[in-house]
């Protein structure tokens, strides 16, 4: 994958999982059952789940076509903070980009206690096995999850757009799709912000409403930026 960012606007998805063991995550167990005991103790919320990464991205054909498999989400992270030493092996997540009808973007900032805190992205989350329908990773529904989970919008809150846009940017790529919500920015950030609100552990620690190029920053990552780049620049 390459280290800058690269779009591929593309209309489906066939991301077939597989039963596999990952080379990394067994010949350096040790190291990484320590680095998430370091994790842990640093962020005691988070916890070794399972997850999803992917392999063997094609992007022809207006057709995202790869390959996911299952592991701990300590050997995620350990691979996530060490540099990606598994090039084979990419980080392919869903995010659904909240628009507004007024035309902004509503982003999320991570909160103090997970492992992405500061960070401001689309809502989002890395795959588990409660995505996969019919041995196939199911994007639409892993962002509707994360989507219901972090802000507590449901599918009758917005418009899902008719493609996606995938950014990979190194060892990741998220698959952006566009969620049309029909209500002005100011209501929707206020919207979500009373329902983190009633949250004991809400996921966010606020919502940022991103109207330009002007309103980018630094604690976006990459394949954020190069999304609205691209998209800002499209109405100009």
């Amino acid at each position: 994958m390459p280290n800058s960012a690269v779009i591929h606007r593309i209309t489906a998805l066939d991301l077939k999982v597989e039963s596999r063991v990952w080379p990394f995550a067994q010949m350096r167990r040790a190291e990484i059952d320590a680095h998430f005991a370091d994790s842990q103790r640093e962020k005691p919320g988070i916890w070794n789940g399972r997850v999803l990464l992917g392999r063997n991205a094609d992007f022809s054909g207006g057709r995202l076509r790869s390959s996911y498999f299952e592991t701990d989400f300590a050997s995620f992270l350990a691979w996530r903070d060490w540099g990606f030493p598994d090039r084979e092996v990419f980080n392919g997540f869903g995010m659904g980009a909240l628009r507004s009808a007024d035309g902004a973007f509503l982003l999320g900032e991570m909160a103090g206690e997970t492992v992405n805190a500061g960070r401001i992205y689309f809502p989002a989350g890395t795959p588990d096995p409660a995505d996969i329908v019919d041995g196939a990773l199911d994007i639409a529904g892993s962002i509707t999850r994360e989507i219901e989970e972090e802000t507590g919008l449901t599918p009758a809150d917005y418009h899902p757009g008719a493609h996606w846009d995938c950014v990979a940017v190194g060892a990741a790529v998220a698959i952006i799709r566009i969620l049309s919500v029909d209500m002005p920015a100011v209501t929707l950030k206020a919207r979500i912000e009373a329902n983190l609100a009633r949250q004991a552990h809400p996921e966010l620690a606020g919502i940022h409403v991103v109207r330009g190029t002007g309103d980018l920053s630094p604690r976006m990552p990459q394949f954020v930026i190069a999304f609205l780049e691209r998209e800002f620049g499209a109405r100009q």
